[in-house]
């Protein structure tokens, strides 16, 4: 049961770091918060698969994020919305958070 609550709590903080309107203090709490799910989680290798999975999803966005906003032509609106969204997404995710992470590799 405890397994089940984490995973839920693994995705509520990723969610929560996803959000516009957090201060760099929430940021670090919610960052810790998730490390603390993710430890929980560590001795199970399934579970520890579906924390990287999560991981390897906000990566992906990023990824999307940054062609769409290449593929914008320099200078337009939709090229600068397209930046917005991805500072706010390389800043939002644990995919730039490698380091916080790195002890929980499979």
């Amino acid at each position: 049961m405890h397994r089940y609550i984490a995973r839920a709590n693994v995705d509520h903080y990723l969610g929560i770091l996803c959000g516009t309107n957090l201060t760099p203090q929430h940021r670090s709490t919610a960052m810790a918060l998730l490390i603390a799910e993710l430890d929980k989680l560590s001795d199970d290798a399934e579970h520890l698969g579906f924390a990287e999975s999560k991981v390897a999803s906000s990566r992906d966005q990023v990824t999307q994020a940054a062609s769409i906003r290449d593929s914008f032509a320099a200078g337009t609106s939709e090229r600068e919305h397209a930046e917005r969204h991805l500072v706010h997404l390389e800043r939002a995710g644990p995919a730039n958070s490698d380091s916080s992470l790195s002890g929980f590799s499979a």
